[in-house]
């Protein structure tokens, strides 16, 4: 029989793609959510419960976990929309998970972590705080832990080259980039799954942490680049200075959503690759962004979105 698998952040961008993959392999998923209601098209899958659940409470993790046997944890915010986020849900949640893990019997689980996550010589808080999570849960005696520390994920529906696909249509003439040099390796979700998949129930990745990477590496001036070309944008990508791209994220941290902010600037003062790609140690051949990106970024697709966002500016 199939494992059980209980999945928090499985219904985010990963998590669905995770989730579809894990039931199409015959799991049983259970899927801890704030909201199960807003995400019906996961409850139509046969193999998945969706539950709710405060994860703040440890007691309550454990009673979710206790008929499972591997728990995967997703949930991660790139930004902070209140002070303490990073601490609360990079570094207090990964404890509880593996406190409840430890409680509840269960012996294995996946963490998602992030490239360049490190404790203490992280370039942001971001990643620090990552690193600190991580480092957390590979010391708890008896769980068995493999993490996967991806580069920026690309796919359908991914918040990176859709974000600026949006960008680009809202700017008649020209978006000005911060950090134009500064480098990615973008990996694929269907990769990343693979490497989920693949570390699942083989007890060779038990203590492992896995860079995982695209096979390219490019400047976010030239990913930008190619997502203009992609949607037929004529807008023009000028690249801003350090100076200037500081200044940017300290004024952009106050817009709605904080789309970028002096910690993401601060990320990006780190390239983002690996020169030990988890990818190829797993046998996964890492699947070029182009063809990918190409396809999801249709111009009509982008003219729809574009005219959402200006609807919605006239109301």
């Amino acid at each position: 029989m199939k494992q059980k698998i209980c999945m928090l952040g499985g219904s985010g961008f990963v998590g669905g793609h995770l989730t579809r993959r894990l039931v199409d392999e015959g799991y049983t998923v259970r899927v801890i959510t704030r909201r199960p209601e807003r995400h019906r098209e996961l409850t139509v899958l046969p193999t998945v419960e969706m539950v709710a659940c405060d994860i703040n409470d440890v007691q309550a993790l454990q009673a979710q976990f206790a008929d499972c046997d591997v728990v995967i944890n997703l949930i991660a915010v790139l930004n902070e929309q209140r002070a303490g986020d990073f601490t609360k849900l990079h570094v207090e949640l990964p404890r509880r998970v593996a406190q409840a893990c430890t409680a509840a019997g269960v012996s294995r689980l996946l963490h998602m972590s992030s490239l360049n996550a490190d404790a203490k010589g992280g370039s942001s808080e971001y990643l620090r705080s990552k690193g600190e999570g991580e480092d957390s849960v590979h010391r708890v005696d008896g769980l068995h832990v493999t993490s996967f520390r991806p580069a920026v994920i690309f796919g359908p529906n991914d918040d990176f080259f859709n974000r600026f696909a949006t960008l680009l249509s809202l700017s008649p003439l020209a978006l000005p980039l911060a950090c134009p040099d500064a480098r990615f390796a973008p990996v694929y979700v269907g990769d990343v799954v693979d490497a989920f998949m693949k570390a699942l129930e083989d007890r060779s990745t038990y203590g492992q942490r896995y860079d995982l990477c695209g096979p390219k590496v490019y400047t976010l001036s030239q990913l930008v680049e190619f997502t203009a070309r992609a949607i037929g944008s004529g807008c023009a990508v000028v690249g801003l200075n350090d100076k200037l791209s500081r200044l940017q994220a300290r004024i952009m941290e106050f817009v709605p959503g904080k789309p970028f902010t002096r910690d993401n600037y601060l990320s990006m003062k780190r390239d983002c690759v690996s020169d030990n790609n988890g990818l190829l140690l797993l046998g996964i051949e890492p699947t070029p962004m182009e063809g990918v990106v190409s396809n999801m970024l249709r111009p009509r697709e982008v003219r729809a979105r574009f005219d959402f966002f200006r609807r919605a500016a006239r109301r």
